[in-house]
């Protein structure tokens, strides 16, 4: 079976766990307890390192923002230039989410800024729900199947255009 490297980013307390648990064991994680990342937030912003190092070993990855906090989506701007610069590729397989769906009467950030975003990376968009459940398998799926198609032959590369496999 073949193993896939998926990174979730995003500021502290926008669901990121939330969503990873919700998809691998099909539970809501009421209480927020954060995880070590967020926990030493300011130590691991001194030693960028540490995240170029998920960053470099990652083969996808899922940028979240939280719907109800606009400060969230501001932050996911310069995580996915991170991406970009540790990769040096642009076309690095990318979902950007807007969790917590669920908390629709407390938005933040419209569907239309998000789908600005991901138009301009060039990239799909999501809204999530980690509680509801809602687009988590949807978009587990969608990572699964950008890092399929990046791992295919670029078929307008003049090299496998040229070669004759049989």
């Amino acid at each position: 079976m073949r193993e896939y490297k998926v990174v979730v980013l995003g500021s502290g307390g926008v669901g990121k766990s939330a969503l990873t648990v919700q998809f691998v064991t099909g539970t809501f994680i009421e209480k927020y307890d954060p995880t070590i990342e967020d926990f030493y937030r300011k130590e691991i912003e001194q030693f960028a390192s540490m995240r170029d190092l998920y960053i470099k070993n990652g083969q996808g990855f899922i940028l979240v923002y939280s719907l109800v906090n606009q400060q969230s989506f501001q932050d996911i701007k310069p995580m996915r230039d991170q991406i970009i610069r540790v990769k040096r590729y642009e076309k690095v397989p990318v979902i950007l989410v807007g969790n917590k769906v669920d908390l629709e009467s407390e938005r933040e950030v419209s569907s239309s800024e998000g789908q600005a975003l991901a138009e301009e990376w060039g990239c799909p968009f999501m809204e999530t729900s980690a509680k509801s459940k809602t687009m988590v398998d949807e978009l587990f799926a969608e990572i699964v199947r950008q890092m399929d198609y990046a791992a295919q032959p670029d078929r307008d590369d003049p090299c496998c255009s040229s070669c004759n496999i049989q």
